[in-house]
Formats: structure tokens, C-alpha cells, sequence
């Protein structure tokens, strides 16, 4: 009982980080398309400046989790997942560096290699996150011995010898770049003014279509890669509201941003995350790490740790999210309502 419970807290900690950090990437992926001066380039920055480093601690807390939760999924996935956890840490440095060295010297290469960088590394990270959901739902090769270990890839195709990119894995990749643009439009559309909120308006509009293709491919692909989806779903048919969830929220996004309700645009854009990550986790479940090999998948009650340890990290668990929460609800209500791109001020 207990295990589940702590499943559910720690899918619910990733989606958060989902939603408040792919506002962040989002806004980071489209910066150099819908900002075509140094002017709008700050202006969009401001708009994440006072979140994108607080956003981040919700991977943080997801992984503090993990440790005292499910610590052997935190050994078996950090260990198999060597190679792209590091290189996610440094696209993380690299695109805080970018964030907050651009600002330190007057000069135009200066800030231009630090815009292209924050652009590039917000893109790869976004595809590494997708790419590492696409590897958990997917299954990976674990042994008996609840060992793997991949390498960054194989042949590029869904088999017993998997690599960290095969085509699901990069589909899926794919998806979350795109998803994750559109969220970081929507922001933008509604926190900036003039150009760029007329540019982020368009963008929203493009991605939105291709987030629809893209989910669609998708979860038909989802459903022929891993069969344990599918029966999941059966066995648990008040799962399927996190997909009605998803979808509502991906409509209500567009039909919210034609109306030029650009909060409330946001806002689906949100549900739409959080349906399709509550749609992947209700597809796993009760695994936490699925294996190629289905008998050698690491279940919840597996990975967790004693029953006792989990009810006293659960009363520690509480008050410090409740906190968390209050800090996160105090700092987006006291944010401007828009940026404007004549303010000078820092980041």
C-alpha cells in the first residue's frame, strides 16, 4: 500500500517538474525564433529569470524521493543510465551558465555564443528527457541480477540489445521537444507583449498540430512497444482519465489561445502534460522499471524501501511539500503579469 502511495507522490513530483521547468525549456527552445533583437531576447529571459532555478528543484526533491522511497530503482536506473545522466547534468550546467553569463560582458559574440547555447542546450535536454521517458516505458535490458547497461545506441531498433536511441525512444524525444515548445509558447504568449507575444502566438499555433500528430504516433507506438500498457490500462479502466485529461487539455489550449486567453491557454497546456505523464505511469504501474525480459521488470514493491522507513519519510515528506508548495504559489502570483519588452531591469 505503502509503495504505491510513494509511486504516486513520485510521478506526481515529475510532473510538476514537467510543467514548471518545460515552461523554462520551452521558452529557452524558442527564444532565438520568436525574439529578433537583443531587446526581445532579454525580455523573454525576464520572463523565466525569477523561476527557471527554483523550477529546477522539483528534479531535486523528485530525486531526493527516489533515494529514500525506491532506493534500488535509484541504483539500477542511475547506474544503467550512466552515460545520459551525465550528459543531462552538463546540458543542466550549460544552460544555467548561458542564463546567467550572458549578462556579465557588453559584447555582442559574447551574448550571441550564450543565446545559441541556452537554445541548444534547453533543445537537447528536452529530447534527453523525452528519450529517458520513451527508455522507461519502453523497457530496458535488465538481467537476473537487476543489472543493465546501454549504450547511447544500438541499431535503432526495438529489440532484446536495446540502445538509449532506438526510433521509439527518439519519436518519443521528438514529442516532448515539440510539447515542451508549445508550453514554453504559451508562456510566452501570455508574459510578454508586442513582437514576441505576436511571434509566440504563432509558434503555439504551428506546434500545437504537430503536438497532436506526434501524440497520436506516439501512443500508437507506445501501445506496440510495450505490451503491459495495454493490460494495465485494462486492469485499471478509471486509468484512462489521465489520456481524457491529456486530450481535453490539448484542445482547451488552442480553443483558450484563438480566444486570446493566454493564461488559461497555459494553464491546459498543463493538464495536457500532466494527462499524458498520469497516462504513462498508470501504463506502467506496478512497474517502476520495466525490463525487456518482463520477468526480470522492477515492480514498486520490489524497489521500495521497508514498510517502516517509508511511513516515517512519509511524515517528513508532508510538511516540507507543503512548504514547497506555499513558496511556489507565493512566487507565480507576485510575478508581473506581462514583461514588457521597454523594462530594463535584471533578470
Amino acid at each position: 500500500m505503502l509503495e504505491t502511495l510513494w509511486f504516486v507522490l513520485l510521478a506526481g513530483m515529475l510532473a510538476t517538474y514537467v510543467v514548471l521547468d518545460g515552461l523554462d525549456l520551452g521558452a529557452g527552445i524558442l527564444h532565438l525564433f520568436v525574439a529578433r533583437s537583443d531587446a526581445e531576447r532579454e525580455q523573454v529571459i525576464r520572463s523565466i529569470g525569477p523561476v527557471w532555478d527554483g523550477n529546477e528543484v522539483w528534479l531535486l526533491a523528485a530525486g531526493g524521493t527516489m533515494f529514500f522511497a525506491f532506493p534500488t530503482l535509484l541504483a539500477t536506473a542511475f547506474s544503467g543510465f550512466y552515460l545520459p545522466l551525465m550528459i543531462v547534468l552538463w546540458l543542466l550546467v550549460f544552460r544555467a551558465l548561458a542564463i546567467e553569463l550572458r549578462h556579465q560582458v557588453a559584447d555582442p559574440i559574447w551574448t550571441q555564443f550564450w543565446d545559441v547555447a541556452l537554445g541548444a542546450a534547453s533543445i537537447l535536454l528536452a529530447v534527453f528527457f523525452g528519450a529517458a521517458l520513451g527508455n522507461v516505458i519502453r523497457g530496458v535490458p535488465l538481467d537476473a541480477d537487476g543489472v543493465f547497461f546501454e549504450p547511447l545506441w544500438t541499431d535503432f531498433r526495438v529489440g532484446e540489445a536495446t540502445g538509449i536511441l532506438d526510433w521509439y525512444t527518439i519519436l518519443i524525444g521528438v514529442l516532448a521537444l515539440v510539447a515542451l515548445a508549445h508550453h514554453g509558447a504559451l508562456w510566452l504568449f501570455d508574459r510578454t507583449d508586442a513582437a514576441v507575444q505576436e511571434r509566440a502566438d504563432r509558434v503555439a499555433g504551428f506546434m500545437w498540430m504537430a503536438v497532436v500528430v506526434l501524440t497520436v504516433l506516439g501512443t500508437i507506438a507506445t501501445f506496440y512497444v510495450q505490451a503491459n500498457v495495454g493490460r494495465s490500462l485494462a486492469a485499471r479502466p478509471s486509468g484512462l482519465i489521465f489520456p481524457l485529461f491529456a486530450g481535453a487539455g490539448l484542445v482547451a489550449s488552442s480553443v483558450f489561445r484563438r480566444r486570446g486567453a493566454g493564461r488559461r491557454a497555459f494553464h491546459a497546456s498543463a493538464v495536457f502534460l500532466c494527462g499524458m505523464l498520469g497516462s504513462a505511469a498508470i501504463g506502467l504501474y506496478p512497474y517502476v522499471l520495466p525490463a525487456r525480459n518482463e520477468a526480470h521488470g522492477l515492480t514498486a514493491a520490489d524497489a521500495a524501501s521497508a514498510p517502516y522507513g517509508l511511513g516515517v519519510a512519509l511524515a517528513w515528506w508532508i510538511p516540507g511539500i507543503v512548504i514547497a508548495c506555499g513558496y511556489f504559489t507565493f512566487l507565480y502570483r507576485t510575478l508581473p503579469a506581462t514583461f514588457s519588452v521597454a523594462d530594463t531591469a535584471e533578470h
